[in-house]
């Protein structure tokens, strides 16, 4: 993310295989050429819930930003912005505990060019005075959260990651 500048590259995380698909089939048919950086963890590979219909990989188009369609509008005064597999890391938390219903949780599928114009929708479907947080599962000086950061910082987000660090993961001396 850092080396994006001027709509030099796209940069995307999908999570699911129509969007995965509709992203790569935009990717063809644009006129031009352009380099497509996209992350891809292997657990939503063979992960029973990241599945798409016939239906959505026939018809549907490539989603910069998926909103969460478990959580009513009205309800909703926390919008919990994400990346990624960790989506359904954080659904299976609220199915399991039953709480949540106050949160929705709104996939990023496109970092770069950030889809500001339909993220700016989704908060105003929302109201403004809804709290807005970034989760990552990466320590919070890596990731996507700087740049997310720098982009919405005329927002008052927040963000829930792990403590800073200086090695990516964390590991165990034995």
């Amino acid at each position: 993310l850092q080396l994006c500048a001027e709509y030099n590259m796209v940069v995307c995380n999908c999570t699911t295989p129509a969007n995965f698909f509709h992203m790569l089939r935009r990717q063809l048919t644009w006129e031009f050429r352009k380099p497509a950086i996209v992350f891809s963890p292997k657990k939503l590979l063979r992960y029973p819930k990241a599945v798409s219909s016939m239906k959505d990989l026939a018809t549907g188009q490539f989603q910069e930003i998926i909103d969460d369609v478990t959580v009513k509008a009205k309800d909703v005064n926390t919008i919990a912005l994400c990346s990624g597999k960790l989506f359904y890391e954080i659904q299976e938390e609220k199915e399991e505990t039953g709480r949540g219903s106050n949160i929705a949780v709104v996939r990023i599928e496109q970092l770069y060019p950030f889809p500001q114009k339909q993220l700016d929708k989704l908060i105003a479907k929302y109201g403004s005075d809804s709290q807005l947080i970034w989760i990552q599962e990466e320590p919070e000086n890596m990731g996507a959260w700087s740049y997310v950061l720098q982009l919405l910082r005329s927002t008052n987000i927040q963000v829930i990651s792990r403590a800073a660090s200086g090695s990516p993961a964390a590991g165990s001396s034995r």
